[in-house]
């Protein structure tokens, strides 16, 4: 099945995967999910593992797709020490694929999918999908200080076990952490040769 929307003013709507957007209008976004084997063949979930994700997805997302600010609200219940919505921001835009702001419970499962169940080829493309902000398939020193940052503030609340995280200590740890490769391969595949040789 597609996806539907709706717009509330003037009750125009479109299915089968067409899109009605007008940015001066309140839209009503109602989505549903392809069928169920179709998800449990594009996903290593279960059948009973699908319909208990997407109970819980239908009750926080009635209208059947998840927003970036209802994303950070429910992520921010798992780090209620620290500020998660920069991290949330990056985890979001992982499962976001199209940039359309929103997410549906098929990419949804998709993304929980490589997290919990992938392969560690997969896992190490998906984190590197997060630190590649701007999505050119590099990553920046100035990206992952971003995304550093991000984790210190949701695990630390902007503080590490000493006192105040500053800026230059976050930004020893990127300097640690960010080697380059010097190798044949496509930028993407080169941090994740790297990683899965060691």
């Amino acid at each position: 099945m597609g996806m539907v929307l709706t717009t509330g003013s003037t009750g125009m709507s479109r299915s089968e995967g067409h899109h009605l957007v007008s940015d001066s209008e309140q839209q009503l976004v109602r989505y549903r999910p392809e069928g169920l084997e179709e998800l449990c063949q594009a996903t290593k979930f279960s059948r009973n593992e699908l319909q208990i994700m997407y109970r819980g997805f239908k009750n926080e997302c009635p209208n059947g797709v998840l927003d970036e600010d209802t994303f950070k609200n429910i992520y921010s219940q798992f780090f209620p020490q620290g500020d998660s919505s920069f991290y949330a921001h990056h985890v979001f835009r992982t499962f976001d694929r199209e940039r359309r702001g929103i997410v549906t419970f098929k990419e949804f499962v998709a993304g929980l999918s490589i997290l919990l169940r992938g392969s560690q080829h997969e896992k190490l493309l998906w984190t590197f999908r997060l630190y590649d902000v701007n999505g050119d398939d590099v990553i920046t020193r100035e990206e992952m200080l971003v995304v550093v940052s991000a984790v210190y503030d949701m695990i630390h609340g902007g503080f590490s076990q000493h006192g105040f995280q500053d800026q230059r200590t976050t930004a020893d740890h990127v300097d640690h952490l960010f080697k380059v490769t010097t190798s044949k391969e496509p930028p993407i595949e080169q941090p994740v040769t790297a990683c899965m040789s060691e």
